[in-house]
Parts: structure tokens; C-alpha cells; sequence
């Protein structure tokens, strides 16, 4: 029996496996390339490691490959069976996660870290803005994830993870402060997390540190290739910083070589909201958009997104759908938008059909709907910006622009400052 580097106990015998697993599980929390290599390799070494198949799942759930996902876990249920309590139940969690069940998924998971806190690829399942608890469609998220990452201290003391995790959830909340501070205790420990990297982006974002973060983000993006889990993301900081700064090529060359669904490697719900946020944000600003580059989003979002449920893409296919004149795509969410945030998918959608229709007044009022709670969406601040800036252009459109102002004072204030909207 082998001890992992969180201190559980492997169910594995073989030197070469453990240490393998310990490389696949920093590469995988941190993002990092070759994450898929160290699962690999603690196989080579011992074929009955269960959780070293689960690995594997994982990362081939973030990169759409159903087959490999499916064949894994499967491979990972054979073998548990002989395992201890602990691998068994982070295998079932992983599987519940794995086919989609969230609900039952988050549940499994809080009832696994009450008894095994420090299995970090199970509680790694409820943190970030794309987790469990932040694609619950829930009301309060931001509160529950600082909770939840919070509760975990004891365990994991000054790990490099467990920092950047609650410098997250504590920016997503306001606590700047600590969130910086912890940001950067987390990057001292691991430079090479691309989390913790992007997650020091948001950190420059909601300090208004613009040109700081746009020379951090380059500089650090260029030793992150594009086979990394967050190689696309993170290159939709820099665009979106390249676009507010002024330096409108560059951002244009972010999309052609690292954004656009055609060239970009990164997992498809990625894909999808970075590259219709971008091009968004871009014609909020007063930039012209060709249909092509939306029709292109747009068929993405149909070919990889077919059934409504998850807020987040839904919300940006409605947008793609809208602006490349796939009225048919759109109706689709407006009627039939699913999941637990469904009500809130189907407001935001008809507010840009009615945005896409010229109804100024009639979208202004959707999207004052969805500022109720629009982080049951799922996503960052800084993504659903997106929505308060779709807000503030119809309000000007509406010839509202004091009103558009006001609302952004109390909501984005660096909107103003930097005009992000054209007509502030």
C-alpha cells in the first residue's frame, strides 16, 4: 500500500504508479499539459490502479472524449471492488460526476470530504466557477463555494491548490485583499499551475489593473501551450484585455489563432462562451462583427451543445444564435432551456432575441430580470460582465444613458472608467 501526496492511502503496491498519480493529480488541478502522460504512466506501471483509471476520465471529460470517459470508469469500477472505503467512494463520486448527475454528484461529494477531506481530486469536484457548486443553478453560490473551499483550511494548510481555490472564491465575494495574497502564495508554491496563473488574472481584473495583467498574462501564456486544459481561456483574458486597452489587432489575432472553434484546442464549453463573449464584448464596444465568425460560434454551440440544461453555454448559444440569425437555435432556448437555472437561461435568451430585434426597452427589462441573481448561470464576475454590459447598451439605445450609467456605477464601475460600452 502506497500514500498519495495528500497523505490517503493508494491502492497500489508500485513506486513508479504512486508517484505517476501524484504527477497526474498537481498536473490536472494545476492544468497543466501532460496530464493524461502521468495517469498513463502509473498505468504502465500497475494496470489494477483504479484510481489512476479515473484520472484518465477526468481529463478526458474536459476533453469531450465520451469514448475514453466511458471505457475508463468502467475499467475503474471493475477494479475497485477490492479497494477500502475511500477509493470506492471516490469512484462513485467520479462516476455520478462523470454521467452528468450534478445534483447527486454534489451531494456525494460533501459527504465524502466530511470523511476524507484531503481526497483533493474529490473536493476539487465543488470549487472553482465551473464546478458543483458553481453550475448548481443555485441561488448564493459564491457564499456556499467560499464556504465549502473555507472548510477545507485545516486539511490543507499552505497547499499551493487549496490557496489559489480560495483566492478564487474570496474574489468572487469582494475579498481582494486576501484573495491577492493568497493568489500569490499559491503561485510561489507552483508557477506552473495554470489556475492559479488565470486566477491571478481575475485578481488584476477586479483591482482595474489592466495593463499590469494583460504584461502578466502575456508573459506567462507564453510558456503554457496550446494542448493545456486552459490554454483557451486564458488567451480570452488576453484578448479581452487587448480589446480594452485599445489594441484591437491583437485582440483579432487572439481569436484567429487561439479562440476561434475552428483552431482551438480547449475544452468545448470553453470554447463556446469564450469565443462568443469576446466577439460580444467587441461589438459592445462599437466594433463590427462579420456573420461569418458568428455563424461559426453558432454552429459549434449546435454541434456540441445540442440539448439545452447547462445555463452557462446555453446563455452564450442564445447570444451566438442571435447574432448570426439562427432564429430557429434561438427559440429552441427561449422555449425549452433546461437544467437548474432554466428559468434564468430562458429570460436571458429572450432578452437577446429581443436585443437582436431591436426592442430596446423590452430586452433592458429581461436583463433586469436576470440581475437578481444572474450567478446561478455559473461562470466569474468577469464573464457575466457580459451580462450588466448588455444591460447598460440597450438602456443607451433605449436613450436611458444616465440610467445605463447608474446601473454600471453600482454593478461594474470600470465600466465606466474605461468605457466599455459604446455611448457611456
Amino acid at each position: 500500500m502506497q500514500i498519495d501526496a495528500y497523505g490517503n492511502a493508494l491502492g497500489t503496491r508500485s513506486d513508479r504508479a504512486r508517484d505517476a498519480y501524484d504527477l497526474g493529480v498537481k498536473r490536472f488541478l494545476g492544468a497543466e499539459p501532460g496530464v493524461a502522460d502521468a495517469f498513463n504512466e502509473a498505468l504502465e506501471a500497475d494496470e489494477g490502479f483504479a484510481l489512476a483509471h479515473i484520472g484518465i476520465a477526468r481529463e478526458m471529460q474536459l476533453r469531450s472524449r465520451p469514448d475514453l470517459v466511458k471505457a475508463s470508469l468502467a475499467r475503474a469500477r471493475e477494479l475497485v471492488s477490492g479497494s477500502d472505503a475511500r477509493e470506492k467512494s471516490h469512484v462513485n463520486a467520479s462516476a455520478l460526476l462523470l454521467q452528468g448527475k450534478s445534483a447527486e454528484a454534489r451531494a456525494a461529494v460533501y459527504e465524502h470530504v466530511e470523511e476524507w477531506p484531503s481526497d483533493v481530486m474529490v473536493a476539487q469536484m465543488c470549487t472553482s466557477v465551473f464546478g458543483l457548486i458553481g453550475f448548481s443553478g443555485l441561488p448564493g453560490r459564491e457564499a456556499e463555494q467560499l464556504a465549502y473551499i473555507a472548510a477545507l483550511a485545516p486539511h490543507y494548510g499552505d497547499n499551493w491548490w487549496f490557496r489559489a481555490q480560495l483566492a478564487f472564491a474570496q474574489l468572487e465575494v469582494g475579498q481582494l485583499t486576501s484573495a491577492e495574497k493568497n493568489i500569490d502564495l499559491a503561485l510561489a508554491a507552483n508557477p506552473d499551475s495554470a489556475h492559479s496563473a488565470h486566477i491571478r488574472a481575475h485578481a488584476y481584473y477586479e483591482h482595474d489593473q489592466d495593463e499590469e495583467g494583460l504584461r502578466y498574462l502575456s508573459s506567462w501564456l507564453e510558456n503554457y501551450g496550446p494542448a493545456g486544459t486552459l490554454f483557451n481561456h486564458v488567451a480570452w483574458h488576453v484578448g479581452l484585455w487587448s480589446l480594452e486597452t485599445g489594441n484591437t489587432d491583437r485582440m483579432w489575432e487572439v481569436i484567429d489563432t487561439q479562440i476561434d472553434p475552428e483552431v482551438s484546442q480547449g475544452p468545448p464549453l470553453n470554447i463556446l462562451t469564450d469565443a462568443t463573449a469576446l466577439l460580444f464584448r467587441a461589438e459592445l464596444l462599437g466594433l463590427d462583427v462579420p456573420v461569418e465568425r458568428w455563424k461559426r460560434v453558432a454552429d459549434y454551440a449546435l454541434a456540441r451543445f445540442p440539448k439545452t440544461g447547462l445555463a452557462f453555454a446555453d446563455v452564450h448559444a442564445a447570444i451566438a444564435f442571435a447574432r448570426s440569425g439562427d432564429r430557429e437555435a434561438l427559440e429552441n432556448v427561449v422555449e425549452n432551456a433546461g437544467g437548474p437555472a432554466g428559468d434564468l437561461t430562458r429570460t436571458l435568451a429572450t432578452g437577446y432575441r429581443e436585443m437582436e430585434d431591436g426592442n430596446w426597452g423590452r430586452a433592458a427589462s429581461q436583463f433586469e430580470l436576470a440581475m437578481r441573481d444572474h450567478a446561478r448561470i455559473g461562470g466569474s464576475n468577469a464573464q457575466r460582465d457580459l451580462i450588466d454590459f448588455s444591460l447598460a447598451a440597450c438602456l443607451i439605445r433605449d436613450g436611458r444613458r444616465q440610467e445605463a450609467r447608474t446601473v454600471l456605477t453600482i454593478t461594474r464601475p470600470r465600466a465606466i472608467a474605461h468605457e466599455l460600452v459604446a455611448g457611456l
